[in-house]
């Protein structure tokens, strides 16, 4: 039987975040001795128990207690029915407002990004 010899004895970098926010301990550096023959499959980062609170619930104008993530979600389901809308009366808005071409779409998107903005801040 064949003894495999030690390339080399370091100790693990340190802690790192990664994707949307959770800390991982990585075991084995990027660089330096030994990387061109260490396997890809060995990067066995641990990733540390972490507890994120909970967003509290609140009322606004919504008939609803919603969370943050609740106000983004209904704001962007908001905003792109407004977008749809917009699309849909656009040629009939040529002969309500005597316009010489079609409204610019900037528009639609503008009034939906202020939409957004007030279900986020005031939902």
């Amino acid at each position: 039987m064949r003894m495999k010899t030690v390339l080399e004895v370091t100790s693990a970098p340190g802690r790192h975040w990664v994707g949307n926010g959770f800390p991982v301990h990585g075991m084995f550096g990027y660089s330096g001795r030994g990387v061109a023959e260490r396997s890809p499959f060995l990067m066995l980062d641990y990733a540390a128990p972490t507890r994120f609170e909970p967003t509290t619930e609140r009322r606004g104008f919504l008939p609803i207690a919603t969370t943050r993530g609740d106000r983004l979600f209904i704001g962007l389901l908001s905003a792109a029915w407004l977008n749809l809308a917009f699309v849909a009366v656009s040629e009939k808005m040529i002969e309500w407002f005597s316009l010489e071409s079609e409204p610019s779409i900037w528009f639609s998107f503008v009034a939906s990004m202020a939409l957004l903005a007030l279900v986020m801040r005031k939902g």
